[in-house]
């Protein structure tokens, strides 16, 4: 109970529901059993010469009664009956017959329509929940975790607790009001055949709880292979050019067929407990009312019983609607217990610690004056260290540079500053104030990013180029792609800035990518610039000129570039040689280049050649 309390939390205001679903449902119960009550006096007016139960010749005294209430109809009736005959007094019954189904009917639409809005109202709050965590999570938690599976817990999982959490509530609500307002009328029609009968509702439950205690369990399963079928899928579709480059076709089919046979004899079998519910409480059912026909029958041709013809044929009809609440209860099990583990999961990632909080009194940077330093900064992955104390200086408005082997540990460094990441040891400090101190949105305002491998929403250029920026203009957007020299390609496309470029922005090159890239940095215009192989994408002539703009942005900001291509950053005014997590060189161009022996030196000349 305590999984589905907090699922319940995300239905606040829950008393904006609840309520109202409360009293709508209350009286549709009342105007439901009344319509089965006025059988008595159809059938009275209709089978009797002299009907019994209307003969009260007197109106009633007023009390809060349910005696009250059925004398003063029947006083009603009776004057009706003098007045008007027994056709005048039938009318007078089926019409009330006819409001009291339309009053029942229409209280039944709003209790479920209040139901519905609910239960949209909290999806709507969970799946926000669950996004928001998931966009606070740091990047290391997803090298972690299958993509498949978060995205299954955003969607199925969500989708199913919403469902299990109004069946709950019409289940503990609903049902137990309806079926106490049945049992209650029941009583007052005859007490000791009411005793007789109500036995089938708890062994139809214990038979039923036996049937469905399994089911948690093979829910559970079903989620966490359908979350690894959405994982094979996703990697499936990123992956689809080598899929085919290496004839692999075949095996990725089969990798996904055989979870999704898994999957589907998960459910199969879960399936098959849910459905084996309703018939067996059905019959039970049936059971129980051949059993009062033939016991009250007996008791009726032995003239012993208390109830005449008429009541009892009411009786019978009443008590067969006991059973709908019944089953509904008993059948209800199977998706609770298929939402509950659902929630589970769902709250699981809610619970997932974050690891790059804040602090409460996080200190928001308005501004970059001086330098950043690492201060014997090492990093680690899980495996190993990838940083091993590192120390050194971006002083502002001078560029660093980065170069080396690769997986020598530059492109964490470049992950380090706008911690995406926090060094395992060590400190970075931004203006002398210890990053972990600083408020992480305003940190990464000042900063522009372009990394090696750009990545494009399936959305139109200029969007693309003005994502993070909202309110740049059309004219900011266009002279941000001018110095990027991407303005004459995208006026080339179809739509020129209004071009949707599809997934990733699959529809343009990756020199094209590239630059609309870059151009979303020049938008931003922020002081600090980190280029992860910026230019690395581009061809020698685009290279060239995106390389001009790029030295001419850099001017009066402090940038940090890693580079394979040191044609690219010999102007720098400092180069860090990194290797094996180690800043084995360091120097200007020059003064690195003339060191007999060493890496940058070998580097160069490689190019060279």
């Amino acid at each position: 109970m305590k999984i589905y309390f907090r699922l319940l939390s995300y239905a606040k205001p829950i008393e904006k529901f609840a309520i109202p679903f409360f009293i709508t449902t209350i009286l549709s119960t009342v105007f439901n059993l009344l319509s089965f009550t006025l059988l008595i006096p159809i059938l009275e007016i209709l089978f009797k010469d002299e009907p019994s139960k209307m003969l009260i010749t007197h109106a009633p005294v007023f009390q809060w009664s349910f005696e009250y209430l059925r004398d003063l109809f029947y006083y009603t009736l009776h004057n009706t009956i003098q007045a008007h005959g027994k056709m005048g007094a039938l009318e007078f019954v089926c019409f009330t017959f006819l409001a009291s189904t339309l009053l029942y009917n229409l209280f039944r639409y709003l209790s479920q329509r209040i139901m519905e809005d609910m239960r949209n109202h909290t999806l709507l709050n969970l799946r926000k929940a669950v996004f928001d965590k998931v966009m606070s999570f740091h990047l290391g938690y997803f090298s972690n975790e299958r993509k498949g599976d978060i995205m299954s817990k955003v969607t199925s999982d969500v989708q199913v607790v919403q469902g299990s959490i109004t069946n709950t509530l019409i289940v503990f609500v609903k049902e137990p009001i309806t079926l106490i307002g049945y049992i209650i009328t029941l009583f007052s029609m005859s007490w000791n055949l009411t005793l007789f009968t109500i036995f089938i509702i708890p062994i139809s439950g214990f038979v039923i709880s036996r049937l469905v205690k399994q089911l948690k369990k093979s829910a559970h399963a079903a989620q966490e292979s359908f979350s690894l079928m959405i994982s094979i899928l996703d990697e499936a579709l990123s992956g689809l050019r080598v899929i085919k480059a290496f004839n692999a076709t075949d095996y990725t089919k089969n990798k996904f067929q055989q979870e999704n046979l898994r999957y589907t004899k998960i459910v199969r079998s879960m399936v098959r407990r849910q459905e084996l519910a309703s018939p067996v409480s059905e019959t039970m059912g049936a059971l129980v009312v051949i059993g009062i026909v033939m016991y009250g029958g007996s008791l009726i041709f032995s003239n012993s019983f208390s109830l005449d013809a008429s009541t009892f044929v009411a009786y019978i009809a009443l008590f067969s609607q006991v059973l709908r609440p019944a089953k509904s209860m008993t059948s209800s099990f199977g998706s609770i217990q298929h939402g509950i583990a659902s929630g589970e999961r769902v709250l699981s990632l809610i619970d997932t610690k974050t690891e790059l909080q804040d602090k409460p009194d996080a200190i928001k940077l308005k501004s970059f004056e001086k330098e950043i330093e690492f201060r014997n900064v090492s990093f680690s992955y899980g495996f190993g260290d990838v940083l091993k104390s590192v120390n050194f200086k971006i002083k502002k408005g001078k560029t660093v540079a980065l170069v080396g082997p690769s997986g020598g540990g530059k492109s964490t460094i470049s992950d380090l500053i706008p911690r995406f990441y926090d060094p395992t040891k060590g400190t970075i400090l931004i203006d002398g104030i210890d990053l972990k101190d600083c408020n992480t949105e305003s940190l990464r305002s000042l900063m522009g990013i372009v990394n090696q491998e750009p990545f494009l929403f399936n959305d139109t250029i200029l969007n693309n180029i003005s994502f993070g920026k909202t309110g740049a203009t059309k004219e900011e957007i266009i002279q941000a792609a001018k110095i990027a020299n991407a303005h004459n390609f995208i006026l080339e496309t179809e739509n020129g800035y209004e071009t949707v470029i599809g997934d990733r922005g699959i529809k343009l090159s990756g020199g094209q990518k590239q630059r609309i890239s870059i151009a979303r940095a020049v938008l931003k215009n922020p002081p600090i610039l980190i280029l992860d192989e910026a230019t690395s994408a581009l061809d020698t002539e685009s290279e060239k000129l995106v390389q001009n703009a790029l030295d001419n942005l850099m001017q009066n900001r402090t940038s940090l570039v890693i580079a394979h291509r040191l044609s690219t950053i010999q102007n720098a005014d400092e180069i860090l040689v990194v290797k094996n997590g180690n800043i084995i060189e360091q120097g200007s161009h020059r003064e690195l280049i003339d060191i007999e022996g060493g890496i940058y030196r070998k580097l160069s000349n490689l190019q060279t050649i």
